[in-house]
């Protein structure tokens, strides 16, 4: 699979360390990759767009960025980031971003492999995120997904690979976390069937173990100016359930189980 998270795209200046202009060509030189590589499929662990002031600049970024990727001809998945969906709403999302899927967390298999994608993008009164409903650091997986969770993970006897934007492998009172972040730990435990939980947000490369499941978070695309500062990766699953991640540019190569 191709995996990049954090582009935050957006036609305005740089802020920072972000160039958000110049996520376009890096994502340009991941479609090229993807293209020659021919990866089963990709996924954008979120923050594929940055903020916009109206849902119509919002809209053409979205658009224009998922062209980019498009140029791969691979499918692509997409999780759901708080820039995703703080000037969006998630099915405005999905129309104009032409995602695969219609809703943040759901499952699918591909090569005798199960993944999961997770929606942490919910407020603390459980609302979806939309509109600056929210504040970056209030990231809730309701009880509901979290029984979809449960549930799904005991329907399939596949090795699993789970998908989010915010990291599960810190404390609840981290900025960064998911506040529900230690029972969601307790079902992936629980399941004895995951290899790997991969994560955006924090922008850095990290790897933690918990539990025996490695907790690998992916570098950014936006941060820093150059090609030489960009950040995606090719994930193989192998048939012994060791996985081997191949990074480019700024991303870390990651040898897993």
């Amino acid at each position: 699979m191709g995996l990049l998270t954090d582009v935050h795209y957006a036609d305005k200046p740089p802020g920072g360390s972000r160039h958000y202009r110049e996520s376009l060509g890096k994502v340009r030189e991941a479609a090229a990759l993807f293209r020659e590589k021919q990866p089963a499929a990709i996924v954008c662990l979120g923050d594929i767009v940055d903020a916009a002031p109206t849902v119509e600049v919002e809209a053409g970024y979205l658009e224009t960025i998922t062209a980019a990727m498009d140029e791969s001809g691979i499918p692509r998945h997409h999780v759901l980031g708080n820039h995703c969906v703080s000037t969006l709403t998630k099915p405005e999302f999905f129309k104009y971003g032409r995602t695969t899927a219609k809703t943040g967390h759901y499952s699918f298999d591909l090569g005798g492999v199960h993944f999961v994608i997770l929606d942490a993008c919910y407020n603390s009164e459980m609302e979806p995120y939309g509109r600056n409903n929210f504040v970056w650091t209030d990231t809730n997986i309701p009880p509901a997904q979290q029984v979809w969770l449960a549930e799904d993970l005991n329907k399939t006897d596949k090795k699993t690979v789970i998908f989010t934007h915010q990291r599960l492998d810190l404390e609840p009172e981290v900025n960064y976390a998911v506040k529900q972040c230690v029972g969601i730990r307790a079902i992936l435990e629980k399941s004895e069937q995951i290899l790997a939980v991969f994560q955006g947000h924090s922008h850095k490369n990290e790897l933690r173990e918990i539990s025996g499941i490695p907790y690998c978070t992916l570098a950014a695309v936006v941060e820093g100016s150059g090609v030489e500062n960009n950040s995606y990766s090719l994930l193989d699953v192998m048939s012994d359930g060791t996985l081997v991640l191949k990074g480019y540019r700024k991303q870390e190569n990651r040898n897993l189980g």
